[in-house]
């Protein structure tokens, strides 16, 4: 091949790779692009509950740590916040508050986390939080109360079971409730128990796809805060560690990426609450704060 021969080929490559959206990133580091605006729930009406989102988050949202039986996500809480994501999934131990997945330890406690999210809304005082807790071995039965005493005297939280709208809580920390931690909105689920186990890439598509049919059900009322997972992993079933977070989070993903896209030119469009995902992309987090934005 002559020299103009490999220009062209390099030249295509990098144009190949340029066109390519990021659905999927493992990377520590968030490359924020020239001009990229924060925050984006700046421009979205006061009026609109926060059950009408579409809200990009992520599932096990501090899972750093591990390997790759463990985690789930690459980025920091930090960065996580500066690329949109807007919902935090933390399994939190009655030992410190420490963040826990399964038994490995992720080296934060609820403490540094409402820290770093605080910094952020002092930053970013238009946006809203949104954490689940999820108490969790050892000393599970402790949450609550302990997160209860350290939250006592704040005035930047949102613990109330009921729907408020987004001009109530901006600049706030808004706490969600399911099963044992009883503090702020009343989530619904829409994946059953056991969905989280995937043996085929294709079923745990066409889940995803329901779910989020069920999800554009309830956000068109505004009567339940609906979240859907993409995440999942074959840990537990028969295919063992061959579909892992990571390995899923690749496939699904661009699916993920690929369905949003098509929803998008729905008119009007549809609404999804909260999607948790794996190993998210910034183009994916970004198609997804989109269905929030006027035609």
């Amino acid at each position: 091949m002559g020299v103009h021969g490999k220009i062209l080929c390099i030249l295509m490559l990098l144009l190949h790779k340029s066109s390519q959206q990021e659905v999927f990133n493992d990377g520590k580091t968030l490359n924020l692009p020239a001009n990229y605006k924060v925050d984006w729930m700046e421009t979205l009406n006061d009026e609109k509950l926060i059950s009408t989102l579409t809200i990009p988050g992520t599932h096990d949202s501090l899972a750093l740590y591990g390997g790759p039986l463990a985690e789930c996500q690459a980025w920091s809480l930090e960065d996580q916040l500066k690329a949109g994501i807007r919902y935090f999934d933390l399994r939190v131990s009655g030992l410190g508050l420490v963040i826990m997945h399964g038994p490995v330890i992720q080296w934060t406690t609820l403490s540094k986390v409402l820290s770093t999210v605080r910094t952020f809304l002092t930053q970013f005082s238009s946006e809203v939080v949104l954490l689940r807790v999820k108490p969790v071995s050892p000393m599970k039965g402790k949450v609550q109360s302990l997160v209860e005493n350290m939250i006592r005297k704040d005035t930047d939280v949102w613990v109330k079971p009921s729907i408020p709208k987004i001009g109530e809580v901006r600049g706030k920390i808004v706490f969600v409730q399911k099963n044992s931690f009883k503090l702020g909105i009343i989530l619904s689920e829409t994946d059953k128990k056991g969905d989280y186990k995937v043996t085929k890439v294709k079923d745990k598509e066409r889940k995803i796809q329901q779910h989020l049919e069920e999800a554009a059900s309830q956000c068109r009322t505004g009567s339940a805060l609906s979240l859907s997972y993409s995440s999942g992993t074959s840990l537990g079933t028969y295919m063992t560690i061959f579909l892992l977070p990571k390995t899923l989070a690749k496939e699904i993903n661009p699916w993920l990426y690929e369905h949003l896209a098509k929803e998008f030119e729905k008119n009007p469009k549809p609404c999804f609450g909260i999607i948790a995902m794996d190993f998210p992309g910034f183009d994916l987090i970004q198609k997804v704060i989109k269905f929030n934005r006027p035609a």
